[in-house]
């Protein structure tokens, strides 16, 4: 069986204010009350819209529900606008439900990029790395996945390289955040291989 190389990118331009990405879902692992939604914001890399997540809840989480990737890369350009308890940006992939799922992300608050494995609603810790997060400014995270094999790069330089086999298989991809994090997402770009 022959498997074909392509990727994508979503700048969620064409998409209406106030609602989400055509084609993604949104919820919360843990509790709370995430807002995700499309916004103008004239600073987005590719204007006129980003996709923003303004409300509060434990993980919040935004995915394109129709994609199913087990080995490829996932990519978002993403700006950290405020939070008092955390102040991230994420990426998911592999996501089976809100539940069960990986995510890379960069902090802020913390200057940070750690990677995480989450199962059964529970986020375990695998890795984390001192990086330069700075708020209010747009960062590029990147994630690559083969097998059981992960890297996570910052804004083009890698952070992060581990083995790691808690979440096998296909699942989707898309964007994440923590606690009070208010964050931008923009250029979401995936592939597979």
């Amino acid at each position: 069986m022959t498997t074909t190389a392509f990727a994508e990118t979503i700048n969620f331009d064409n998409e209406t204010p106030g609602s989400l990405p055509h084609g993604w879902i949104a919820g919360v692992t843990g509790k709370g009350q995430p807002q995700w939604a499309i916004e103008a914001d004239p600073t987005a890399p590719s204007k006129p819209n980003v996709l923003k997540q303004s409300g509060e809840g434990t993980f919040p989480w935004s995915v394109k529900k129709d994609v199913s990737l087990t080995d490829g890369f996932v990519e978002v350009k993403f700006k950290s606008l405020s939070g008092n308890e955390d102040q991230a940006g994420g990426l998911v992939w592999r996501w089976k439900d809100g539940d069960n799922y990986y995510v890379a992300r960069a902090n802020a608050l913390e200057n940070n990029v750690s990677l995480y494995h989450t199962e059964r609603g529970s986020r375990k810790t695998i890795q984390y790395v001192k990086a330069p997060v700075v708020p209010n400014q747009w960062h590029t995270l990147r994630v690559t996945f083969s097998e059981k094999h992960i890297t996570v790069s910052l804004d083009g330089k890698t952070y992060i390289e581990q083995d790691d086999e808690h979440i096998s298989g296909a699942g989707a991809v898309g964007v994440w955040t923590k606690a009070d994090s208010v964050t931008s997402f923009d250029d979401f770009n995936y592939g597979g291989k």
